[in-house]
């Protein structure tokens, strides 16, 4: 599997051998996200957390991996044999498990990379890592494998946020929903950040990344959202002028059957636009006149977004 760094501003003429001898000692911080619904299987929640034993076991590397936990997941899963056992046995065996009250899963990132925070120092780094991917697959333990160079791009090359982005083909969910209702809503409510975000990614969204710690504490205490989180981490990046790079993460999925329903998709475009207004709103109303601008974009978004339905709607297959 290749790497794939794009990185944004700095100097990227330096020999990849100055990098490294240049590159910071921080630890890395791992904060794995439990799947938020029950698995139906455990093969691969075992080949992740095969990894995460090898990360543990590195303590020069790595600090003592997080498992963050939602309880509405623990509590509808207490009676089942397996999940307690692989919960007593794997989890907690290589791992720190933060249990938490979430209401999605970006809130499960926030308590996870702020007990990680307080745990860190400066130059550390902080890699989320989602549960609920087919690791199991064959694709899936060679992803594994070359999935720590994700965190490692931030101290190689001196980052501040690393993308990690799967595979996605033109008919894959993924890429219409991103292309069709995260990019066009930022075109509408952020367009020159847009521009320049299009530049290093085209999965705004992703569930795969890497952050450095200063860059981190400033993302923690300002608005968190519960959900489109990593597209907010996008913007602000991009507002404060932060280094920022990309990751090829290989051909994983967390689709089931590779399928995406069409009231799920409409969910993550409705979602998104609702960040993007709020954050506008919180970026422009001190401004004078700031009310006419909002309702002429409010209503472009809103366009974007019937557009987006009748869109997803005719492309996702058998909706």
């Amino acid at each position: 599997m290749k790497r794939t760094v794009k990185p944004n501003r700095g100097d990227t003429t330096k020999s990849a051998g100055a990098k490294r001898a240049s590159a910071s000692t921080g630890k890395i911080h791992p904060v794995i996200i439990y799947p938020f619904k029950p698995v139906g299987h455990y093969r691969d929640l075992q080949a992740l957390y095969s990894l995460v034993e090898r990360l543990d076991a590195d303590r020069e590397r790595y600090a003592r991996p997080i498992t963050v936990m939602d309880r509405k997941t623990y509590y509808s899963q207490a009676q089942a044999t397996a999940f307690r056992a692989f919960r007593d046995r794997t989890l907690t065996r290589c791992s720190d498990i933060l249990d938490a009250w979430c209401a999605d899963t970006c809130q499960m990132w926030y308590a996870g990379l702020g007990t990680a925070f307080e745990r860190g120092k400066p130059g550390d780094v902080y890699w989320l890592i989602p549960g609920d991917f087919n690791y199991g697959t064959h694709v899936g333990q060679e992803v594994l494998g070359q999935l720590h160079d994700l965190p490692e791009i931030i101290l190689e090359l001196n980052q501040d946020l690393c993308i990690g982005e799967i595979e996605t083909g033109y008919g894959h969910p993924k890429h219409l929903i991103d292309t069709y209702g995260t990019f066009a809503l930022l075109y509408n409510w952020f367009p020159a950040e847009a521009q320049e975000i299009r530049q290093y990614t085209e999965q705004p969204r992703s569930e795969f990344f890497a952050l450095r710690h200063e860059f981190l504490g400033e993302m923690l205490t300002q608005r968190w959202y519960p959900y489109e989180q990593t597209a907010v981490m996008l913007l602000r990046a991009v507002f404060k002028r932060r280094r920022i790079s990309r990751f090829f993460v290989g051909n994983v999925s967390d689709l089931p059957e590779g399928r995406e329903s069409l009231a799920s998709a409409l969910q993550q475009v409705e979602r998104t636009e609702r960040v993007l207004k709020t954050l506008w709103r919180d970026r422009h109303e001190s401004r004078t006149g700031w009310i006419k601008r909002y309702r002429d974009l409010e209503a472009d978004s809103e366009q974007i977004r019937r557009t987006a339905l009748t869109i997803l709607h005719n492309l996702l297959p058998g909706q």
